[in-house]
C-alpha cells in the first residue's frame, strides 16, 4: 500500500500513511507500555519511594521513549529518504536534510 512521505496538508481531509503504518501496531503496543512505566513512577512517587529507584525506573523509561524515537526514524529513513533518493538526488538530499535537522533537534546541537 502506498505511503505518505510528506508533511500533511493542515486541510487534508485523507490521513496520510506514513512509513511505518506497516508496524503502528507494534509502536502503539510499546508506546502503552510506557506509558504504564509512567504510571508506575507516579506510583512509586506517591509511594515516597527511595529516589535512586525512582530515577532509575525515569532512566527505563527514557530509554523505552529513545527506542521508538529510534525506531521510527529508521522507518522513515528506509521508507521515505531512501524513496525520495531514487526520485531524484535534489529529493533525497531533502530528505536527509530533513533527518539530519530532527536528529541536531533531538540531541539538542
Amino acid at each position: 500500500e502506498p505511503h505518505e512521505c510528506h508533511r500533511p496538508a493542515t486541510d487534508s481531509s485523507l490521513p496520510a500513511a506514513r512509513g511505518y503504518t506497516g508496524r503502528q501496531h507494534s509502536y502503539l503496543n510499546r508506546l502503552r507500555r510506557i506509558e504504564g512505566q509512567v504510571r508506575g513512577v507516579q506510583k512509586m512517587v506517591a509511594d515516597d519511594r527511595w529516589c535512586p529507584d525512582v530515577v532509575n525506573q525515569l532512566a527505563a523509561v527514557t530509554r523505552a521513549t529513545e527506542e521508538v524515537a529510534a525506531a521510527l526514524l529508521e522507518d522513515h529513513v528506509r521508507h521515505c529518504v531512501l524513496e525520495a533518493a531514487r526520485d531524484s538526488s535534489e529529493a533525497g538530499q531533502a530528505r536527509m536534510d530533513e533527518v539530519a535537522a530532527t536528529i541536531r533537534q533531538v540531541i539538542r546541537l
